[in-house]
């Protein structure tokens, strides 16, 4: 990790003096910094950090490690995990940020994005019914979309920046089941960050456990196709009669999600190959 990082070979023999085979807390961690690499730069201090985490994260064994994500392009998700796929939405945006000035150029940025948006679509109807033709002639449409120059300089250097991500991009080809964007994360994300704006966050540790907890059930159920407040209730009413019944109208939420999932064909590509 330290070498694909690009840390000099000087910080690296200075890191093998930490302890090894230790887990440490950041406050432990940047202490050891501190005292064997005290003039180390702000930008390499906070790459050893990503590091470690990284390598830590992929070590240890109370929750499973993630192999793909879907995600924008933001560079603090690369080397996170063994496949990386890029949110096609966030990608259109990129190009929803040029204006051009001149009206050819703004027809030739509107035809591009009617061709952005086709190709998308292909590959929607790919994920329903992949076959290898069409994953081949997909891989050829997005080389000649992204690799034909238009001759508005903005477009054409957005269109080559975008070529370069073909590998995160069409990852779906290999992995159909894949996700074509992430909004449904960043539209969970957006709802504690609407909380946040309105009530300036919590007070308290405890009242950020509960916050999470609640908004995390408020979330779950939404997903499921749960009400929440009947939800609620039913535990309420479920600690009110579990001295006589033990049981309750609505299951819990564990088992929702496990019988909803064992319906689920993720990770079937991965498995033939």
């Amino acid at each position: 990790m330290l070498e694909t990082l690009h840390i000099p070979d000087k910080w690296k023999k200075s890191l093998e003096l930490l302890p090894q085979e230790t887990v440490l807390n950041s406050t432990e961690f940047n202490g050891l910094l501190d005292r064997y690499l005290p003039l180390l730069g702000l930008l390499q201090r906070q790459r050893i950090l990503e590091a470690a985490a990284i390598a830590f994260y992929h070590q240890q064994t109370d929750w499973p490690v993630i192999n793909t994500l879907v995600s924008d392009d933001a560079p603090q998700f690369k080397l996170l995990t063994d496949n990386l796929a890029l949110c096609w939405v966030h990608e259109g945006r990129h190009y929803k940020k040029l204006t051009p000035k001149v009206n050819y150029h703004q027809q030739l940025l509107e035809q591009f994005l009617d061709d952005f948006w086709d190709y998308y679509r292909d590959l929607l109807t790919y994920r329903d019914a992949p076959t290898l033709s069409t994953a081949h002639r997909l891989r050829s449409e997005f080389s000649r979309l992204f690799g034909t120059q238009s001759g508005y300089q903005q477009l054409d250097e957005r269109k080559r920046l975008t070529g370069t991500k073909i590998s995160e991009l069409l990852l779906v080809l290999e992995h159909p089941e894949l996700p074509l964007h992430n909004n449904p994360a960043e539209l969970a994300a957006r709802t504690m960050v609407r909380m946040h704006n309105i009530s300036y966050g919590t007070q308290t540790a405890e009242g950020t456990a509960s916050w999470d907890t609640f908004m995390s059930l408020v979330a779950t159920t939404r997903k499921l196709g749960l009400s929440f407040f009947e939800y609620v209730r039913d535990i309420a009413a479920a600690r009110l009669r579990q001295r006589i019944s033990q049981t309750r109208n609505i299951p819990s939420l564990a088992t929702i999600i496990k019988e909803r999932s064992s319906f689920n064909c993720f990770r079937w590509s991965w498995q033939l190959s």
